[in-house]
């Protein structure tokens, strides 16, 4: 089994920035491909970004290239999300995922973190 936490979200003005933290817990936490999506009130939950086990591989959605960047730290068992200029459409609960390397999809998820931004 894998355990997720997400941390680091919060509030913030548009164009500012924010680091989200995911920590895991297993001992197989490398062999797993990590992702973060987000919620917003009233919609459904969407796709943000990807990165493969060795972090050598990542994906964005088009609405959030350029200014976030997916990132991972195996020996500290932890993933993470930097978002910069921020705009008060990324207002959003913010999960972080894992998938084994041969699952189709995704096997568990964290509990989420807000993020709000304000214009």
């Amino acid at each position: 089994q894998v355990h997720l936490v997400e941390s680091g979200g919060g509030l913030v003005q548009a164009g500012g920035s924010l680091r989200l933290s995911c920590a895991a817990s297993g001992r197989t936490f490398s062999t797993y491909t990590m992702g973060w999506f987000r919620q917003a009130p009233g919609k459904e939950r969407e796709y943000v970004a990807q990165i493969s086990w060795s972090g050598g591989r990542t994906t964005y959605t088009d609405s959030v290239k350029g200014r976030f960047t997916i990132s991972r730290d195996n020996s500290k068992n932890t993933a993470y999300l930097q978002m910069n200029s921020l705009q008060p459409e990324d207002t959003a609960v913010y999960y972080c995922a894992a998938r084994a390397r041969m699952s189709a999809e995704w096997d568990y998820w964290g509990q989420g973190t807000q993020v709000t931004v304000s214009s």
